[in-house]
Parts: C-alpha cells; sequence; structure tokens
C-alpha cells in the first residue's frame, strides 16, 4: 500500500506534516509506503531532524509549486501542473498510489477529486460528511457537510447508503441506523426536499432508516448517520465546531466530550462517491490531526470502502 500526502497543504505545512509522519511510523509495525510530495530540500532536512532521513517506508517526490488558500482551485489544478496537489490526483489516477491525502486548499482538493478522478458508477453527487460526537461516547457521521449546497431527494437517499457504508467499515457500526434532520419527527413535517425524501429513504432497503430527526437529537439521539444537505450540514458543522472554540475559551476544552469536538482526534474525512480514496483534512492540521489522516487513508485502503460502495451502486 502506498498513500501519498501533500506535504505543503495547510497553514503548518510542511513541519506538521513531517511531525505527523514521525509518530505515525513507530506505532505501525507494518506501516504503508508513504509517497511524500513537496519541495525536497526543505522535507529532506525535516526529516533529518526527526531522524527519519533515508526511511525504508518514506519516499519524497519533488513538488516545486504549490496551491494556496487564494488561490482559484480550478485555475491553479490547470496551470500548477507541478503542484504537491496536482501530482497526487495525477498519481491516484494512474493507480501508481492508492490514497491521497491533503490539508491544502479544499476547493483544490475537491475539484480535484470530482473532475480528475471518476465518481463511482452510478452515484449521482460524490459527499463528504462529518463526524458526530454522541453523547454516550459513540460516534455517528452527517453528510453532507459542504459539498452539495442544493440537493434533490435522490442525492440524500445517495448520502445515505454512503453513509451506511462508511459507518459500516470506518465506524465499525453494524447496520447502522440512518435519520433525516427534519424540523420535526413527523413523517409528514419538512420542507419540499425532506418531504420528498423520506418516502425514498422509506422504501431504500440498503439501509436501516428510522425516520425524522431534530437538531437536539445530534449529539444524544440513536443514530449512526444523519442525512441533510450541504447547505444545512455546513451550518451544524460550523456551531460545532464554535462548541468547541467556546469551550477553549471558558478553559474547560478537557472535558471527556468537549474534547471530542477537536478535529485533530479524526484527522480528516474522505470525499464519498470518488472511484479512489481521498482524504482531505482541516486547514490548521497539526501533528496529531496528519498522524490520524494517514490512519483514515490505510483504513480506507484495508477496508476496500471505495469497492464496496462501487458493490452497492451496481
Amino acid at each position: 500500500m502506498t498513500i501519498a500526502i501533500d506535504m505543503m497543504g495547510g497553514d503548518f505545512a510542511p513541519l506538521e506534516a513531517v511531525k505527523g509522519i514521525a509518530q505515525f511510523l513507530p506505532e505501525n509495525e507494518n506501516p504503508p509506503h508513504l509517497l511524500c510530495l513537496g519541495d525536497e530540500a526543505t522535507l529532506n532536512e525535516l526529516f533529518a531532524l526527526d531522524g527519519l532521513s533515508n526511511h525504508p517506508f518514506i519516499k519524497i517526490l519533488h513538488a516545486p509549486e504549490v496551491i494556496g488558500y487564494n488561490d482559484h482551485p480550478a485555475k491553479a489544478l490547470k496551470e500548477k501542473q507541478k503542484s504537491s496537489i496536482t501530482i497526487g490526483f495525477q498519481l491516484l489516477a494512474k493507480n501508481e498510489v492508492d490514497a491521497f491525502i491533503s490539508a491544502g486548499n479544499t476547493g483544490a482538493m475537491l475539484i480535484g477529486a470530482m473532475l480528475m478522478l471518476k465518481p463511482v458508477e452510478g452515484v449521482l453527487r460524490p459527499t463528504i460528511g462529518t463526524i458526530i460526537p454522541k453523547l454516550d461516547g459513540s460516534t455517528g457521521i452527517m453528510l453532507d457537510a459542504g459539498l452539495n449546497t442544493d440537493c434533490k431527494a435522490e442525492h440524500l437517499n445517495q448520502f445515505a447508503i454512503l453513509g451506511s457504508l462508511y459507518a459500516q467499515y470506518m465506524l465499525q457500526i453494524q447496520k447502522p441506523k440512518v435519520a433525516l434532520l427534519n424540523v420535526g419527527e413527523e413523517e409528514e413535517k419538512g420542507n419540499l426536499l425532506t418531504k420528498a425524501a423520506y418516502p425514498l429513504l422509506k422504501e431504500n432497503n440498503q439501509i436501516n432508516f428510522i425516520g425524522n430527526v431534530e437538531g437536539r437529537d445530534l449529539f444524544t439521539g440513536n443514530s449512526e448517520v444523519i442525512v441533510c444537505d450541504g447547505f444545512t450540514g455546513n451550518v451544524v458543522l460550523k456551531m460545532a465546531e464554535s462548541f468547541y472554540s467556546i469551550a477553549k475559551e471558558r478553559h474547560f476544552e478537557k472535558d471527556e466530550y468537549m474534547s471530542r469536538f477537536q478535529y485533530e482526534n479524526y484527522g480528516g474525512i474522505p470525499v464519498l462517491g470518488i472511484s479512489k480514496p481521498v482524504i482531505i483534512g482541516h486547514g490548521i492540521s497539526n501533528s496529531k490531526a496528519f498522524h490520524n489522516m494517514i490512519g483514515v487513508a490505510q483504513l480506507m485502503v484495508e477496508t476496500k470502502l471505495t469497492e464496496k460502495i462501487g458493490e452497492a451502486f451496481k
């Protein structure tokens, strides 16, 4: 297994990316090969400081260009052919690596995943989710989290399948319960989208649909997969991120539950519905986040999640 890493993406790259690799490798008896994309001289210097020069599981591929946060995503992908993000997608498309991870320009990562790789046949719209920490200690996923702000009922129905597969193979939840985020629990509640999506979800024999849930049920309810349009999901995601910021300001971020809202614990989230494993990390990713991002990519390849998605949509 070979995982390509954009070493130049993120506010604290490449230093935190190197530190994340230094944390990851000793914890794995049989780690994947890591193909590090970025400025070769800088990476060689940083790896030497961590005692990782000539490490058998690390290879550096020189990428002299960087797609920054201020770059126009589509334009940068086209014009910066020697950037770490563009090279990563090229390698993945050619099957020269098994997965690609980055904490760089999110727009470039999403456009690259959509245009430089093929969607899984049958998937109408790929999606991204966000991890939902539950008060009882369990973990769920909500999707879409912002990739598809305008959706049709058919899209939500497919998000439910994608989320269920993620929960089953990545979170190890057998027969995950699926719920539709709505303004009431009754079947007839909601707007045009949720009213149209409900019967599709109810009749979908590929998922374990339990009905509607309200916003108050996100962190306490018994559903492991929560489906919504990307506009709603992104609002919820940003609100959840603010919980942790408020907790830090009030000095109770070490609370057992509130600490689970820290992004670094999850590393990154894959783009579901794309034919190859692509994991996107937070722009402020630190070493722990990079460490966990590699773990997400490794598990996604090991569980053959992309192949499982392909089988579900045949």
